[in-house]
């Protein structure tokens, strides 16, 4: 009672408490290697971690990263209560992917659940995870930021590659910047695919991976991806990712450039990302904003 005590006087003042070596920290885990990652980092830093991880998506060598796991379908949420107050959890993140094609297959809801999405208004990405966040909270769980131990992670400002965009590129990504906000304002996506001036795919359920594919195989060669954060997104979660697979995903769709939003974008394997992209030709830029505008090079 004294950690859920101190836990609601933080939130109270608007403060998060520092953690130290032996407290404990959840991890509503997804798939893909974000949640590995976090294990890792909170092991060094001596937090004790407690995972709730969703089956079919979480990988299992999670396991083997964390004090205690359990498994479970997406949808139980009284189930992941009770685990993490069982283990006298607080705080907790959330990572990893779900594949939203799943949410129509592999759910199962439990009376929490049901009652949860009777009285939202709105079931979109963010509208659900507020929603959740706050079902959490009023049981005495806060949710921390999913980058708060991996700051390292968050894309740089400027040009990453050796090649710089061109001017048709840059235009195009200007573009496509202003498209993604819009998009993402709509809680639809987060990621579109833009061609000499005209869009070619916008990011939905499919995800970031099929929507590049799908543009690059109408743009023929040439044409360029924007992945920004939504414009109204808590970035506690659901904040864009990058990485190895978007390089190689763009290399085998013809999309030639690519630019993220600094400072607001996970980026995995950066160096070998990186090297990947160099490897075969393509520019990718963090940026701020798109008045601020990618470094161009010559076209």
């Amino acid at each position: 009672m004294k950690d859920l005590q101190t836990l609601k006087n933080m939130k109270k003042n608007g403060l998060m408490r520092h953690l130290t070596t032996g407290d404990r920290i959840g991890l509503i885990a997804g798939g893909g290697q974000f949640p590995l990652l976090f294990a890792k980092r909170a092991k060094e830093k001596g937090l004790s971690i407690y995972a709730a991880a969703y089956l079919n998506e979480a990988d299992p060598r999670l396991a083997d990263g964390v004090d205690a796991i359990e498994w479970m379908h997406l949808g139980q949420v009284r189930r992941l209560i009770r685990f993490f107050k069982k283990n006298r959890v607080v705080e907790t993140v959330m990572m990893g992917s779900i594949k939203k094609t799943r949410m129509f297959s592999d759910v199962k809801p439990d009376s929490k659940a049901i009652s949860l999405l009777l009285k939202m208004f709105s079931t979109h990405d963010d509208g659900m995870l507020r929603s959740f966040a706050s079902v959490l909270e009023k049981e005495g769980i806060r949710i921390r930021p999913s980058t708060f131990l991996l700051p390292d992670l968050l894309a740089p400002e400027g040009v990453w590659t050796q090649r710089c965009p061109s001017r048709s590129e840059a235009a195009d990504i200007d573009l496509g910047w202003k498209c993604a906000r819009d998009i993402g304002r709509l809680d639809i996506g987060q990621c579109v695919v833009v061609a000499g001036g005209t869009i070619l795919a916008v990011e939905a359920i499919e995800g970031t991976d099929a929507a590049m594919s799908r543009g690059g195989q109408l743009g023929k060669g040439g044409s360029v991806a924007v992945k920004v954060c939504k414009p109204n997104q808590d970035t506690r979660f659901d904040i864009p990712a990058v990485g190895m697979q978007t390089v190689q995903t763009m290399v085998d769709a013809g999309v030639s450039a690519l630019a993220v939003e600094a400072g607001k974008t996970v980026v995995f394997d950066r160096q070998e990302m990186i090297a990947l992209a160099d490897r075969f030709g393509i520019a990718v830029v963090g940026m701020k904003s798109r008045d601020q505008g990618p470094k161009v090079g010559d076209e």
